[in-house]
């Protein structure tokens, strides 16, 4: 009999235990935007130069794309008509053409009589020209992939400095209580490296893009002067 009753008795209290814990068991399940809204006012610069770094990064490319195509036919057609003295025919043709590699081309056509080298100087240029064009504003992205884990940063240590005045002033040093705090600010962090990887990596990538152009030019630039200089073929 008494032994039962202490079965009943540890069951009671097992049972009771588990109900107290189950109530007292904080719900810690938060969304991705609660998540997100706890990386404090820091956060906010953060998102603005990530909106900017998708802007830079859509433009520059569609930019750059369209500029950066080399019409080989052009450079066919506009090679055999130098080669065959038809330098007007030439120019009609290139003009025809509105990408950076056309306007390269007829900048050269443009001073043809003068010496080889003032017409490679004049190619040389222009090519300049347009892949100054094709870097602008590629250098915010540089800046950004520097200010943005800099602001993540600088929200984290800021958070950091608000923890330990609240633990000078309350005297609370529980684990939650530093632990709770510290999550929340290492957001801003992260978010802040998030964007500077992807400013970093669009930069280097949108760079690798225009040196294969300026790589492209300087073999049409070499082709367009053996023709002026070979004007019979020969």
């Amino acid at each position: 009999m008494f032994t039962l009753l202490s079965l009943q008795a540890d069951s009671l209290t097992a049972a009771t235990s588990t109900a107290v814990i189950e109530n007292v068991a904080p719900n810690t399940e938060i969304s991705v935007l609660e998540f997100i809204l706890k990386g404090g006012f820091f956060l906010i610069p953060i998102a603005i130069l990530l909106f900017y770094t998708f802007y830079v990064i859509a433009e520059r490319y569609m930019y750059i794309d369209k500029a950066s195509k080399i019409d080989d036919r052009l450079l066919r057609d506009v090679g055999e008509q130098l080669q065959s003295g038809n330098i007007e025919l030439a120019r009609a043709i290139v003009e025809r053409s509105t990408n950076a590699s056309s306007t390269i081309i007829k900048e050269g056509i443009l001073v043809i009589g003068r010496p080889i080298a003032e017409i490679e100087s004049n190619m040389d240029r222009a090519a300049d020209i347009e892949i100054g064009q094709m870097e602008k504003h590629l250098g915010h992205l540089g800046l950004i992939a520097g200010i943005a884990p800099t602001l993540g940063f600088i929200g984290t240590i800021s958070g950091v400095i608000k923890i330990f005045y609240s633990i000078s002033v309350t005297e609370n040093i529980s684990i939650g209580n530093i632990s709770g705090g510290l999550y929340e600010k290492m957001i801003s962090s992260g978010a802040g490296l998030i964007v500077g990887i992807i400013a970093y990596s669009a930069y280097h990538l949108l760079n690798g893009k225009f040196d294969n152009f300026a790589l492209k030019v300087q073999k049409q630039t070499l082709e367009i002067i053996t023709a002026i200089q070979d004007p019979n073929g020969n």
